[in-house]
């Protein structure tokens, strides 16, 4: 399994279709699932922070899930059919049990975010689905940023 995280929320110009890629944590690849616009809508809110003034799906299915004192645990996008991606939700009960409940990965996602927890794609599903990142040349002048450049030494250069 690969621990992914979401990198963005896009447009697909050829259908106007909401896409989001998760990008594994490990390496410069991808993985673009199409979603729907109301799933689109609810992870939009979530990463911009915002909140809707009544609760979207997402918010109930959290508030649900804490007040029977459930916690999900992660979610694992685990296999693709004729281009359907499927996922699981595994949630630890009130009685400690873990249960796995199936689900969209769209549906997986949004309340991934809102939880805080942890998204899982399995290792064939990735190889089969994975891109290149259109972000990774971004993220490799971060890293280099962030590992390379000592500010001190650049602002003594600088003067």
């Amino acid at each position: 399994m690969k621990e992914a995280e979401v990198k963005a929320l896009l447009v697909d110009p050829m259908n106007n279709s909401p896409v989001i890629l998760l990008k594994d944590r490990n390496s410069s690849k991808a993985m673009p699932i199409w979603i729907g616009e109301a799933e689109a809508m609810s992870i939009a809110l979530e990463l911009q922070g915002h909140a809707f003034p009544r609760p979207l799906a997402h918010d109930l299915m959290k508030r649900l899930l804490e007040s029977l004192g459930g916690q999900l645990e992660q979610v694992a996008i685990t296999e693709v059919k004729e281009g359907t991606y499927y996922a699981t939700l595994n949630i630890r009960t009130s009685a400690g049990d873990l249960k796995e409940i199936d689900a969209r990965p769209s549906d997986s996602v949004a309340l991934a975010l809102r939880t805080h927890c942890p998204i899982f794609i399995a290792d064939e599903v990735f190889d089969q689905s994975a891109i290149e990142s259109p972000f990774a040349e971004e993220e490799k002048f971060h890293d280099f940023v962030d590992r390379e450049v000592r500010m001190a030494e650049f602002r003594r250069r600088a003067q």
